[in-house]
């Protein structure tokens, strides 16, 4: 086990700390601004964030004992100690939580519905607090951001149909631009292409006119 303390946690050198989802700032002590570092508990507490994979927001770590004697903590709380964590369960179902946790080695668990943390630290194995009232929705599995799923969507399949469209018709009038400068058997294509030139708007305005309801349509199923 080692553990290092800084009077404060600006004095933490920057290359020896190796939790890239933490910060000195979050796990010293709120009232002083001191930090113990104990090397375990952090490993323990990235490992347990790697596994969740979302943030895990730290209302309180270590604690110093003056801090914790004006904050009415226990006499011998593991904050004292730097085993010891309180993470808000704003973004993460409490059940799921707890679950993982115990996986990752942590014994002690402390639950605070009214306040929204949970508690956790090395131990000794115990547990107290009130239940977490059940979710009437669990939380839903983290989706992947809209723009990953846009080249399949019909926003985008409406959007490429006008632009294809609208490219197609200008192509048209350049064409009827050149051969108009043409020869005279070539001339009897030009009423063909006029044709084309407006099937080609016709299109485009349907692209256009998918595109619209689409998005009418994914803003009234709640898609953004």
């Amino acid at each position: 086990m080692t553990t290092r303390f800084y009077r404060h946690w600006r004095d933490v050198p920057k290359d020896s700390w190796r939790w890239p989802n933490f910060s000195p700032a979050e796990i010293a002590c709120r009232g002083t601004g001191s930090i113990l570092i104990h090397e375990e508990a952090l490993d323990r507490l990235q490992a347990l964030r790697t596994r969740l994979g979302k943030p895990l927001i730290v209302n309180s770590a270590y604690r110093s004992p003056e801090h914790n004697a004006r904050v009415r903590g226990a006499q011998r709380s593991k904050h004292l100690e730097g085993i010891a964590f309180d993470i808000s369960m704003a973004n993460h179902d409490p059940a799921t939580f707890e679950k993982v946790a115990r996986a990752e080695g942590f014994l002690g668990f402390g639950t605070y519905p009214r306040s929204g943390f949970m508690h956790i630290d090395l131990g000794p194995a115990r547990r107290w607090g009130d239940p977490f009232p059940a979710r009437a929705i669990p939380f839903a599995e983290d989706q992947l951001p809209a723009r990953e799923h846009l080249s399949g969507s019909r926003t985008m399949k409406g959007s490429g149909a006008a632009g294809l469209a609208t490219v197609g018709a200008a192509g048209i009038e350049i064409a009827q631009d050149t051969l108009s400068d043409a020869q005279s058997a070539i001339q009897p294509l030009t009423p063909y292409l006029d044709t084309l030139r407006w099937a080609f708007i016709a299109l485009a305005l349907a692209g256009i006119g998918l595109t619209v309801w689409a998005r009418l349509d994914d803003w009234n199923r709640g898609r953004r």
